[in-house]
């Protein structure tokens, strides 16, 4: 189906989040990236925007309605992860029996007529723009970064030097359990950006 390569990119976007949120640690919930400013959200609001974002765009604009509440009746990390595992999961089981068709067919995207293909692109590159957030945030709070698209500074430095992509679990099953995550070697000698020395 001419469509999969969403299907496809949906569930391997939802890992990803998965993932970053898996790096944090409760005590961790309530920093912002400015304490003083209340415009950067905290980790917590970010988890929150998500579920809550996610399940209004894939109601109103998908039609996919995976009749749960979108948040954790306990506001825990490991709460927000299992909660969105399995809104996500449900809307990818719902993903992988869509057509051509309904792809193809127009919603509203806002006060907008796209195509449902459309939303679902600007969806997910939503979703990667706050969880690159909140990378952002882990380094702030001096933690390890495993892999979420390829190589980081834990990993081994940059693609360039070949660098290995090393992922925090296995599998979603692993993380879900909260089993240890992959060991990371850092970067050692080599180069993490391509101005070092610079």
């Amino acid at each position: 189906m001419r469509y999969d390569f969403l299907v496809e990119s949906y569930a391997t976007e939802r890992i990803k989040v998965l993932s970053v949120w898996s790096e944090f640690r409760d005590e961790d919930l309530r920093v912002r990236p400015n304490e003083s400013d209340l415009r950067g959200r905290s980790v917590l609001e970010q988890m929150v925007h998500q579920c809550v974002s996610e399940d209004l765009w894939f109601r109103n604009m998908l039609g996919i309605d995976v009749s749960a509440p979108p948040l954790p009746q306990r506001e825990t990390r490991i709460e927000f992860i299992r909660r969105y595992a399995e809104d996500s999961g449900r809307r990818l089981a719902v993903l992988e029996a869509k057509q051509e068709g309904w792809w193809e067919a127009k919603t509203t995207f806002f006060d907008v007529p796209r195509s449902r293909a459309w939303v679902m692109v600007r969806r997910m590159t939503h979703t990667s723009h706050h969880r690159g957030q909140l990378m952002a945030m882990l380094r702030m709070l001096a933690r390890e970064v495993h892999s979420n698209y390829g190589p980081t500074a834990d990993t081994g430095g940059l693609m360039a030097d070949h660098a290995p992509t090393i992922y925090a679990y296995s599998s979603l099953e692993d993380l879900l359990a909260e089993k240890p995550k992959a060991e990371l070697p850092g970067a050692g000698e080599k180069a993490v950006t391509e101005r070092a020395g610079r």
